[in-house]
């Protein structure tokens, strides 16, 4: 009897070795790993940039010392995200909810500040910030939500990518202090914010003084083609949470701000015991550094370009298949029915990938794939689909 609780229903398969995009089971059999432990592992299994600079962190004997006290590779972390978001605080915390929940908590303030007595925020449907009781009622996900009420009260609730839904909210709600939106919902489907969305979007806040808050969680740190999803249409926001890759495998989550949020937490109002620590930093710089020398987020284009053309091309007609979209290294494979049979199937084909929104499959790989492991992905992936389609049209 495992003591583990019985929160996740996992795969009978432990990886016990990586190197690069490549997984090795206990039995020893070989995984090419299209998921990278949900957008986590940025730079892959094994990287030495990485291994080098944790193992000099471990031989410090330093790996925690508390925010009662300056943390010299926390500063460094910080200006490194300042430079990459062009925002000018850091909060470093140890995950994405995290990250969520201190940008809540800002929005929440700044509210009050305007002399808002009940802030509330905007929020997407199908959209995924979070398991705390906060994130969990900001998620637009009524399967995760179930089980869990009463929920938090202070957020709206409109479709992505309807501007019209937006616009009713703020002529009818003197509320609202911020929105809340992911520019690639993950968890929802690999639902894509359109660049003009989000362009309105920024016009709306603009006008009604609302903060702008672009969870890049799971879409953000290079995994599109540019640092983040909001470059792509060319402004600022004010709040962006970060997370998963940011530190390639240590847990670590960070919640940025500038414009309108700056200064708005003061000492006291936020805290994390582990957030920031020496070990944890030392991972963000290494990711980071090695991202911008290593040409990642053009790589990831590059890559991520090549597999949807390649899986496009040979699955785009086929009936049961809706779609396949998303940017750079963040891919989703829709299809007309339930397919979480595909992630077994897969693994027993030597592929590590997910399914998510019941029928979407989700491809995160490392931003360290090559074109030819692109390729194989495109080949292990193909005929999996191609016998699950025939199958269920044979039934």
């Amino acid at each position: 009897m495992s003591h583990v609780m019985n929160t996740y229903a996992r795969q009978p398969v432990a990886f016990v070795r990586g190197e690069g995009v490549w997984l090795w089971d206990e039995a020893g059999k070989k995984y090419l790993d299209a998921l990278a432990g949900i957008a986590v592992n940025t730079l892959g299994y094994g990287h030495p940039r990485l291994m080098r600079a944790l193992a000099d962190r471990l031989a410090s004997g330093v790996l925690h010392t508390s925010n009662l006290w300056r943390i010299p590779m926390q500063e460094a972390a910080a200006d490194r995200i300042a430079e990459i978001t062009g925002l000018d605080e850091v909060f470093f915390c140890n995950s994405g909810l995290e990250a969520n929940e201190a940008a809540i908590k800002v929005a929440r303030k700044y509210g009050h500040e305007r002399g808002i007595a009940e802030p509330a925020i905007i929020v997407m449907e199908k959209a995924f910030h979070g398991r705390s009781l906060a994130t969990l009622s900001a998620t637009g996900s009524r399967k995760v939500q179930a089980g869990f009420e009463p929920l938090v009260s202070g957020f709206v609730r409109v479709p992505l990518n309807d501007l019209d839904a937006v616009r009713q909210v703020a002529e009818h709600n003197r509320n609202v202090a911020a929105v809340m939106v992911e520019p690639i919902q993950g968890e929802g489907g690999i639902n894509v914010a359109r660049l003009d969305y989000l362009r309105g979007l920024k016009e709306i806040c603009e006008r009604e003084q609302w903060l702008f808050i672009s969870d890049e969680v799971q879409c953000g740190l290079g995994r599109t083609g540019k640092w983040f999803v909001y470059q792509h249409a060319g402004f600022l926001p004010d709040v962006v949470p970060l997370a998963k890759g940011l530190g390639s495998g240590v847990p670590v989550g960070a919640c940025v701000v500038g414009g309108r949020a700056r200064g708005i937490f003061k000492p006291g109002n936020h805290g994390s015991t582990f957030g920031g620590n020496p070990l944890a930093m030392t991972a963000v710089v290494a990711t980071l550094d090695a991202m911008k020398d290593e040409g990642l987020l053009a790589n990831a284009e590059r890559v991520g370009k090549l597999i949807r053309e390649g899986i496009a091309q040979a699955l785009g007609r086929a009936s049961g298949v809706v779609e396949v979209r998303g940017m750079g290294l963040m891919i989703g494979v829709e299809l007309t029915q339930p397919c979480g049979e595909l992630v077994k199937q897969a693994l027993d084909a030597g592929l590590v990938l997910n399914v998510t929104a019941d029928n979407v499959i989700r491809l995160l790989p490392p931003l360290v794939m090559n074109e030819a492991e692109g390729r194989e992905v495109v080949n292990r992936l193909v005929p999996l689909v191609k016998a699950f389609l025939e199958k269920r049209a044979a039934a």
